[in-house]
């Protein structure tokens, strides 16, 4: 070692050895960037730039050597023999080649530390050659020992450049390498000149075709000047390639950002990039992700591994953000070459709204969307499964089923949005008395029904009882409509052992319960289920009614109180069952309404009215029915329009009768059709006033032509004060009006002279006809010549 330091400082210009020190430092350089940039090259490219980057390494080393050699100063004159310095600048260049080649060798194991010896030997090739070419008068004597050091540093250090410089893309592993290739060099260099002792000898003469020391300069500048523009082209490959590299990567996150999903490109198990959208999913910045291990995001093995057996495949994973939180996405993987080498990138698409929606969907359809409560198809499910878990344990199992009392005018009263907060209200008071094995779910409309599993029937009633008390207090607590419910129970298995028949019974329990006054429970019993098939048969046949000929019209007589003159007639519907008899229209025309079956009969009625009138000689008019259905029907008016055109009836003979209870569903609109039908001509009547909700608002809001009082209140006429007061009162109320006013129901003398003291228009009755058919009232419909009718 002191050897080498004395050498290094006692027989070198130091200026020139740090110039030897500037020139092997840009040959390494350059020697490396070429080196990286040959591996980048497409194939037939490489051995090019090897070449190139061997000229640039070669030379450097041999340029390193000699113009350190002309910084050694012996003392003596000196000289190179020509041919073995060119020689040892042909084995640099060579040598360097050779082990850059090997170094890129990507089959060969370990290729850049082998590639690393090559080179090193070629330093020493370089090295021991050109001293072979030096020639001074003397002998030169070498220590063996540092000879060998210096083979070993130039090749340990070369071969530790060449890994190094390869394994790091970066600028740094750049730099390291070729700081070790430069240490190799000089390393190498100066420990074999450490190793040379020059014996002088008179007798030895440099030979006349040595070259001289500026020879050698010349050569040396040479080289530098070539070693220096091959740093500065692989300067300018470094820049280009670098800008290229960063304007391809600018590309690709602009691309990657652009995606709306999130994107990775890994290599290995190493995430090498990743875009904003995967950033902002995870909660970390896009710049953060380089380098950071995938396991990080992915912590199950399953998902890595089946990313990398399954290309291209959509893989449901669990994502873990920089929080810890879980978050469920999906993940696709494909192939990709990125940076000369082969990657994967990763999509991955968040699931969280997905799901959300999957949820949403997946409630939706088993659960009512305004309530919240099961739907019916959830229901059905549970029942079943109820049953069969009833039937397995010897238990017993309550379907109560309930609907909400008047329902129907609420909504007509208050608006839907009210009937829809009223339906909410019920479905939150009644599942708050539920337990847990307990269900409650909406069936439709403001039908509802609960599952009970249960002991006893007992439990059943006294659960209705529960609902039933929360309803009326819940009323109390309420400023807009009121709420009332009935409720129908049936109980598995002693009324019914299949599910359809055990809510039809709990219905049929319902229909009870309603029929009895409503706002109670009631049980299933046997004979309810003969009156709920024979409520069904009747709407069965009543459909087929008109169709066979089983209606027809009958005509009561309308008088005059005083001079008992017949001035019409009102038309009143029966019913001819086959195989019943008579059908009374209290029980067919409920029916008839709720079933929507009140449209086309009552349609029929009018044109067989209107037709009938018609063919009468003497011009009476003729009072038809008309229900709140059809009322609220948007073709009355048009089909009476159309009735009075085909039949030729006057309009001023047709009187139109509405109770006050068909005019409570939407008001504005029963008015506007009542004005069109005042302006065809119709007369019209407002029917069984004081029964329904009598107002003399509507007295004044509707444009009535005749009051019909009821007849329950003219059959105590004349011996009850209350009802005569109510009569009195009624008839004054009808002249204040300028409406005349019919009294319906009469059936004694006293009654029709109560009427006539009173000094009401007219009458309708049994006392003054009976309804028949209308060919029994011939003789007022066409009376004959010369009568007094005719007259």
């Amino acid at each position: 070692m002191l050897a080498v330091v004395g050498c290094f400082l006692g027989e070198h210009d130091l200026w020139l050895v740090a110039l030897a020190a500037i020139i092997c430092t840009l040959a390494s350089a350059a020697c490396m960037a070429l080196l990286h940039h040959a591996r980048r090259s497409p194939e037939a490219w490489q051995w090019t730039w090897i070449a190139v980057a061997a000229v640039a390494g070669g030379s450097g080393i041999w340029a390193t050597h000699f113009i350190a050699m002309l910084a050694f100063e012996p003392g003596l004159p000196t000289g190179y023999a020509i041919r073995l310095t060119i020689l040892s600048l042909a084995y640099a260049i060579a040598l360097t080649g050779a082990g850059l080649a090997v170094a890129l060798w990507r089959a060969l194991p370990v290729a850049p530390v082998i590639g690393g010896l090559i080179l090193g030997g070629g330093i020493a090739a370089m090295h021991y050659t050109g001293m072979a070419a030096f020639e001074v008068p003397g002998h030169l004597r070498w220590d063996p020992t540092l000879v060998a050091a210096s083979l070993v540093l130039g090749g340990v250090l070369a071969a530790a450049g060449l890994q190094i410089g390869l394994a790091c893309e970066g600028l740094a592993g750049r730099v390291v390498g070729a700081l070790l290739i430069l240490a190799a060099i000089c390393s190498h260099h100066f420990t074999a000149m450490g190793a040379v002792t020059i014996v002088p000898d008179p007798s030895v003469a440099i030979t006349d075709s040595a070259l001289p020391t500026r020879w050698i300069g010349v050569g040396v500048a040479l080289a530098s000047v070539a070693i220096l523009l091959m740093a500065g082209a692989a300067l300018m490959l470094d820049l280009r390639e670098r800008r290229q590299a960063s304007l391809a990567r600018e590309r690709l996150n602009s691309l990657a950002n652009a995606a709306v999903e999130g994107l990775l490109v890994c290599r290995g198990e190493t995430i090498v990039n990743g875009n904003d959208s995967f950033g902002s999913l995870v909660g970390l910045s896009a710049s953060d992700l380089g380098g950071v291990p995938l396991a990080r995001f992915l912590p199950g093995a399953e998902a890595r591994l089946a990313l990398a057996g399954q290309p291209e495949q959509p893989i449901e994973a669990e994502l873990r953000g920089a929080e810890g939180e879980t978050i469920p996405v999906e993940l696709i993987v494909r192939p990709v070459t990125y940076g000369q080498t082969p990657h994967y990138a990763v999509a991955v698409r968040d699931l969280r709204a997905r799901r959300k929606a999957e949820g949403q969907i997946h409630f939706l359809a088993h659960h009512d969307a305004l309530t919240g409560l099961a739907n019916r198809a959830s229901f059905t499910l549970r029942l079943e499964r109820e049953m069969k878990l009833a039937a397995a344990t010897g238990g017993r199992l309550a379907v109560l089923c309930l609907d909400l009392d008047r329902f129907k005018e609420v909504n007509d009263l208050f608006g839907h949005a009210a009937g829809d907060a009223l339906l909410v209200t019920v479905a939150r008071s009644i599942t708050a008395l539920l337990g847990e094995n307990q269900l409650m779910a909406r069936l439709g409309g403001d039908e509802f029904a609960i599952l009970m599993p249960c002991d006893h029937a007992v439990a059943a009633g006294r659960l209705a009882e529960t609902v039933l008390d929360a309803l009326r207090a819940e009323n109390l607590d309420m400023a807009g409509p009121t709420i009332g419910t009935s409720i129908g129970i049936a109980i598995y298995p002693d009324n019914a052992d299949e599910r359809t028949l055990l809510l039809s019974y709990a219905d049929t329990a319902l229909y009870r319960a309603k029929s009895e006054g409503r706002g109670r429970y009631r049980f299933f019993e046997a004979t309810m289920g003969a009156q709920v098939r024979d409520r069904r048969l009747l709407e069965h046949d009543l459909r087929h009614a008109v169709a066979r000929g089983e209606l027809h019209l009958v005509y009561q007589p309308q008088s005059d109180v005083a001079s008992g003159e017949v001035f019409g007639f009102e038309v009143l519907l029966r019913w001819r069952h086959p195989t019943r008899g008579l059908v009374s229209p209290a029980i067919f025309i409920p029916i008839a309404e709720e079933s929507g079956l009140i449209l086309p009969i009552g349609e029929w009625v009018l044109r067989e009215a209107c037709r009938e009138a018609a063919n009468w000689t003497n011009p009476l008019t003729v009072a038809v029915n008309v229900s709140g259905v059809q009322i609220h029907a948007p073709n009355l008016v048009p089909l009476i329009q159309e009735v009075l055109r085909e039949t030729g009836l006057a309009p001023e003979r047709l009187e139109i009768e509405v109770t006050e209870t068909a005019l409570i569903r939407e008001p504005a609109r029963a008015q506007v059709t009542l004005r069109q039908l005042k302006a065809l001509g119709v007369r019209i009547a407002m029917d069984d006033f004081g029964t329904g909700y009598s107002s003399l608002s509507n007295l004044r809001a509707y444009p009535f032509d005749k009051i019909k009082i009821d007849g329950s209140f003219i059959r105590t006429v004349d011996t009850n004060e209350q009802t005569a007061a109510i009569v009195r009162s009624v008839l004054g109320l009808g002249r204040g009006l300028g409406m005349p006013v019919l009294a319906e129901g009469v059936e004694t003398a006293e009654e029709l002279n109560f009427l006539l003291g009173e000094n009401c228009a007219a009458a309708q009755g049994f006392l003054m006809g009976r309804p028949g058919d209308i060919s029994g009232f011939a003789h007022l419909t066409h009376p004959a010549k010369g009568s007094v009718l005719a007259a």
